[in-house]
């Protein structure tokens, strides 16, 4: 049975084969590249000293052909000084990768996050499916610059896959397929081949789920999911049975770029590559310009007068009632920060200031998730997680990327859905 298995993979791998070119891509029209080039300067226009840098974005750049040379010094610059002892696993993998995609070696990085995902581990063989979206990360970081250490740690994951129950989600989903299609593509020369089998029969569960949620207007999950979708079926060696009308979708996503529901960095990194034709397999195969190992010119300090402050302050309030939690609370404290800070700096600031306000992070295909506050963690089983408002407005863009203003309040409410 398994050598029929085998059989019938290798068949559908020399009828599809296994380059990075899809046989259903599709391109921008020309009458559209505007569209395409004016959320590209969105995007790049979103990076400031301020901002927690956000490597995605820079993948995003250096994938397209960045237009704000500056910015993507800038980003590169932040990426190389930050510590990675302060990044989750999905924030290092993706750091790898930026660097990478900016031709910089990434250092000790990348050893640091085998050893994480070594040791990495799902809580339970129904973990919720964001768990598997940073090791799906880390194993297509890791095989983009050493293929051949990182195979036993996909063999795990891939095995892990293979068991869990979880319900699907098209972010994870796709994210896996770009993973372990890079694994399998780069499988060595006379290596056993249960690791075409194995690897082949998790990308063909995969695609098949992913095709389950393409919608009538060629959506794949939601309009935000749909670009790492259209990533990982463009490349995984195994269609779908239920054909992927790709043309179908690239309109309805330009038709959603015309009606402004890209304007939100994340959302337009996500999107970027596909709409350039390329995916995060192309990572290593950037090339860079002649000047991208030159220091970025750090944007000076506003000249304005000495009155005009430097500072804003949050107040910041962290909310636990529901019943039948433990350690219920409602707790505020103010919060001094930069001008132009993002959230996620008031949230850091808070926890500096006083260790009752501790928070963990999960990594998303939105950055960086709040996950835990005070110890209290988010649980899909009790239908509960941290939703975040400005006064009783709920915040529709994540910590890393929603500004708070002078005085404004933030509450991170326990809600259960």
């Amino acid at each position: 049975m398994a050598w029929f298995s085998f059989f019938l993979l290798n068949l559908l791998w020399a009828m599809v084969g296994t380059s990075s070119q899809s046989g259903s891509s599709c391109l921008v029209p020309t009458a559209d590249q505007s569209l395409v080039n004016d959320i590209q300067v969105l995007m790049e226009d979103s990076v400031t000293s301020l901002d927690f840098p956000n490597p995605s974005i820079l993948i995003a750049m250096n994938l397209a052909g960045a237009y704000d040379m500056e910015a993507q010094k800038l980003l590169t610059y932040e990426l190389m000084a930050s510590n990675p002892a302060d990044l989750n696993l999905g924030q290092l993998a993706l750091t790898v990768m930026a660097l990478t995609s900016s031709c910089r070696d990434p250092g000790n990085r990348v050893l640091i996050l085998q050893s994480q995902m070594e040791k990495w581990a799902p809580s339970s063989s129904n973990a919720e499916a964001s768990t598997f979206y940073s090791p799906s990360l880390a194993i297509l970081a890791l095989c983009q610059k050493n293929s051949e250490a990182t195979l036993p740690l996909a063999v795990r994951f891939a095995k892990t896959l293979l068991v869990n129950s979880s319900p699907f989600s098209v972010d994870t989903g796709s994210m896996a397929a770009l993973a372990l299609t890079c694994m399998y593509n780069k499988i060595p020369v006379g290596a056993d081949d249960a690791y075409r089998v194995l690897f082949g029969q998790v990308l063909k569960d995969i695609v098949e789920n992913i095709s389950m949620r393409i919608k009538d207007n060629g959506i794949i999950g939601d309009i935000y999911s749909t670009g790492l979708a259209m990533q990982a079926l463009s490349v995984t060696p195994v269609q779908p049975n239920k054909e992927w009308n790709c043309e179908k979708t690239m309109d309805t996503i330009l038709n959603d770029i015309k009606q402004g529901k890209f304007y939100n960095p994340m959302s337009i990194a996500q999107i970027l590559p596909t709409l350039r034709g390329k995916t995060y397999l192309d990572v290593p195969l950037v090339t860079c310009n002649p000047g991208a190992d030159v220091q970025p010119t750090l944007p000076s300090q506003p000249s304005t007068p000495s009155t005009s402050p430097t500072n804003i302050t949050v107040i910041y309030t962290i909310n636990n009632q529901l019943r039948g939690v433990e350690l219920l609370f409602n707790i505020t404290i103010d919060v001094s920060v930069k001008n132009g800070s993002v959230l996620l700096v008031v949230l850091e600031e808070a926890q500096r200031k006083n260790p009752v306000f501790k928070f963990q992070t999960t990594m998303t295909s939105w950055g960086p998730m709040v996950s835990s506050i005070n110890n209290i963690a988010e649980n899909t089983n009790h239908k509960t997680y941290w939703e975040f408002f400005s006064g009783n407005t709920p915040l529709n863009e994540g910590v890393a990327y929603y500004v708070p203003f002078n005085n404004e309040h933030i509450t991170a409410n326990f809600t259960q859905y």
